[in-house]
């Protein structure tokens, strides 16, 4: 080998040491670049003791709420409000065709001006039989014959004032009014429709007092009488005390369910409105169940699920969970058993390569 061939040979020796030399100095730094797998704290699922509560769904019920219906038959010719209108007591909702109406309260005006007549013939008469009695020329039959025409003149008179009362009643029903002050909830016609004695024409309603209906099974219904507290969990998230409450003495023949009736405070109702779904709470005694925070519960979709830490990294697991008790944690009625220990944040623990912390490191 000639001393050319050493030196080109050194010199590629070099070149690939000074190669190696970077691509390892590179993915050194690439390592050091990388995220660390996340460290995700844990807590261990535990009994506790918590307050025996029966929860259900509820919804919110305006204590006033009206379908206002006709109460004469005649085409609407005028709805004068829409939904979501405010009203007051008395203002006119609708109008219905009135000429029939008018036509009948012309009658009975015509009726009482004819039995006025009748009446004043009657009086005059009878004073005049009265008169001649008196001197002896009629006998006191014809006396009392004139009394009798009197009297049902009279009589005549009273039906004639009460049939126009009527009329005039009638009349009045085809100006369709607000029970109270409120807000129209629904309209039921078109200007156009025939309208027809119970025939539904504005359904209204007032905001306050409202309160929450819960159906509850006959079955529990006397554990739900004889509770210490009921709340109520507003659709604000609040928990609300009712101000009273009252079960109805019956059940549903269909639906085997009592139904309670939860008067709201006005300062909780704020801004809800009726329809919308609340949460029952009929709570009282306590006892002991397998409980976590809050905070570790994942629900996506259907899927209610914690992360369990198993070996080196976590497990998601899926889980039936009951009542909420606030700072005592939700209760675990199915998928997980006292001692396992699940991550305190789910969103972190289903990322990959998460770790759980060792016990009793907070975050």
């Amino acid at each position: 080998m000639t001393m050319m061939d050493i030196s080109m040979s050194t010199g590629r020796i070099r070149g690939l040491l000074a190669a190696f030399t970077w691509v390892a100095g590179s993915a050194a730094a690439a390592a050091a670049a990388a995220p660390a797998a996340p460290v995700v704290p844990t807590v261990a699922a535990q009994p506790a003791e918590v307050g025996v509560a029966l929860e259900l769904d509820g919804t919110l019920q305006a204590v006033h709420q009206s379908t206002v219906a006709a109460q004469v038959s005649g085409n609407v010719v005028q709805l004068l409000v829409k939904a979501g209108d405010s009203v007051r007591a008395g203002q006119v909702l609708a109008r219905i065709d009135a000429r029939d109406a008018q036509a009948g309260l012309a009658r009975s005006d015509a009726a009482v001006a004819q039995s006025a007549a009748e009446l004043a013939n009657a009086r005059a008469n009878f004073e005049r039989s009265r008169q001649l009695r008196a001197q002896g020329f009629i006998s006191q039959a014809a006396l009392d014959v004139a009394e009798a025409q009197f009297r049902a003149a009279q009589a005549g008179q009273q039906g004639a004032q009460a049939g126009r009362s009527q009329a005039a009643l009638a009349r009045s029903f085809t100006s369709v009014a607000a029970p109270y002050d409120g807000l129209v909830l629904a309209t039921h016609v078109e200007a156009g429709d025939l309208a027809a004695p119970g025939r539904a024409i504005v359904t209204v309603y007032a905001p306050q007092p409202m309160r929450a209906v819960a159906y509850v099974p006959a079955s529990q219904q006397a554990i739900a009488r004889k509770v210490q507290r009921v709340q109520v969990r507003m659709p604000s998230g609040e928990w609300v005390s009712p101000s009273s409450s009252v079960a109805l003495p019956g059940a549903d023949a269909v639906t085997q369910t009592v139904e309670f009736r939860l008067e709201m405070p006005a300062a909780a109702v704020g801004a809800a409105i009726p329809g919308q779904s609340v949460r029952v709470r009929f709570a009282g005694g306590s006892a002991e169940r397998l409980t976590v925070p809050a905070a570790a519960v994942l629900r996506r979709g259907e899927l209610t699920g914690v992360y369990v830490a198993r070996d080196d990294g976590f497990v998601l697991q899926a889980v039936r969970v009951g009542a909420d008790h606030g700072e005592a944690g939700i209760e675990v009625l199915a998928g997980l058993r006292a001692g396992e220990r699940v991550a305190l944040d789910p969103i972190r623990a289903g990322l990959s390569g998460a770790k759980p912390a060792p016990a009793g490191v907070a975050r």
